[in-house]
C-alpha cells in the first residue's frame, strides 16, 4: 500500500511539474528561437538596456518591501492579541481578512480612483489635501501600498494563523512577562522567533503578489515591473517573454535567497 501511495505520489509530481515547465519552456524557446536566425540571445541582452527596465523593477521591490512592512506591522500584533484576548472575534477577522478575495479587483480600484477624487474635489483648501498627493507620488506611489497591503491580507492572515497554532502563544507571553519583560518586549523576543517560518511564508506571498499585481497599478496610471512588461509587449513580443520569464526567475531567486535566511537563522539557533 505503501508502495503505491509513493508512485501516485510521483505521479501527481510529474504532472504538475509538467504542466509548469512545459509553457515556460515553450516560452524560453520562443525568446530564443528566432526565424531565420537561428538560436539567438539577444531578446535576453536588450532587457537590461531598455529603456524604464531599471527603474520598473526597482519601484516594484520598493513596493513590496514596503507592503511586506506594512502588512507585519498591522497583523502580527493584532493576530497575538486576537489569540490572547479575544478569540471570539476571530471568525470575524477571518471574514474581514477574506474580503479581498471576492472582491474583483476592477471594483477595488475604481473605489480607489473615487477617493483619490476627493482630493481636488472636496479637499484642496485642507492639509490632507498634501497627503492626497504625496501618496500619488510617481516616483513612490504609496497608495499602492496601500492597496497591495488590503490584496495580501488574506494569504498573510492564513500564513500568520497557522504559525500561531503551532505554538502555545499565551505561555510564551506568560514566561515573558514574569521574567519582566514588557508586551512590546515579549513579541519581539518570544513570540516573534517562533514564527519566522509564518513570517516568511507571509513575505514570500507578498513579494510574489506585488511583482505580479497589474490591474491596479495599470489603472491608477503607475508604472512597476508588470506594467512595464506589459507596455513593452506592444512593440517587441519576444523581448516582453523574455522580461516575462526573467521576471519569474528574478521572484524565484528573491524567495530562495529569503528561505536560505530563514534557514540559515534556524540551522544557527538550533546548534546554538
Amino acid at each position: 500500500m505503501a508502495g503505491r501511495l509513493n508512485i501516485w505520489r510521483w505521479v501527481v509530481l510529474g504532472l504538475a511539474a509538467l504542466y509548469f515547465l512545459v509553457p515556460l519552456a515553450a516560452s524560453v524557446i520562443f525568446t530564443v528561437d528566432v526565424p531565420g536566425e537561428g538560436v539567438t540571445f539577444d531578446a535576453y541582452t536588450q532587457i537590461v538596456s531598455a529603456d524604464g527596465f531599471t527603474s520598473s523593477l526597482v519601484l516594484s521591490l520598493e513596493l513590496a518591501a514596503a507592503t511586506i512592512a506594512v502588512v507585519l506591522l498591522l497583523m502580527v500584533p493584532a493576530m497575538v492579541a486576537l489569540r490572547l484576548g479575544a478569540p471570539r472575534l476571530r471568525p470575524v477577522v477571518e471574514v474581514i481578512c477574506s474580503l479581498p478575495l471576492v472582491v474583483p479587483p476592477i471594483a477595488f480600484v475604481a473605489g480607489i480612483a473615487t477617493v483619490l477624487k476627493w482630493g481636488p474635489d472636496y479637499l484642496s483648501r485642507t492639509p490632507l489635501f498634501e497627503t492626497f498627493v504625496a501618496i500619488q507620488n510617481p516616483s513612490f506611489p504609496f497608495i499602492l501600498v496601500l492597496a497591495y497591503v488590503v490584496m495580501a491580507l488574506p494569504f498573510v492572515y492564513r500564513a500568520l494563523d497557522s504559525g500561531l497554532r503551532a505554538i502555545d502563544v499565551k505561555t510564551l507571553v506568560e514566561a515573558a512577562r514574569s521574567c519582566g519583560a514588557g508586551w512590546p518586549q515579549a513579541l519581539v523576543r518570544a513570540v516573534l522567533p517562533n514564527l519566522r517560518g509564518a513570517l516568511l511564508n507571509a513575505s514570500f506571498l507578498t513579494l510574489a503578489l506585488v511583482l505580479g499585481e497589474f490591474t491596479v497599478a495599470q489603472l491608477l496610471g503607475f508604472q512597476p515591473f508588470a506594467v512595464w512588461i506589459y507596455s513593452v509587449g506592444g512593440s517587441n513580443a519576444q523581448l516582453s517573454v523574455a522580461v516575462s520569464v526573467l521576471s519569474l526567475v528574478v521572484t524565484w531567486a528573491l524567495l530562495l535567497t529569503l528561505a536560505g535566511v530563514g534557514g540559515r537563522d534556524k540551522t544557527a539557533k538550533s546548534r546554538g
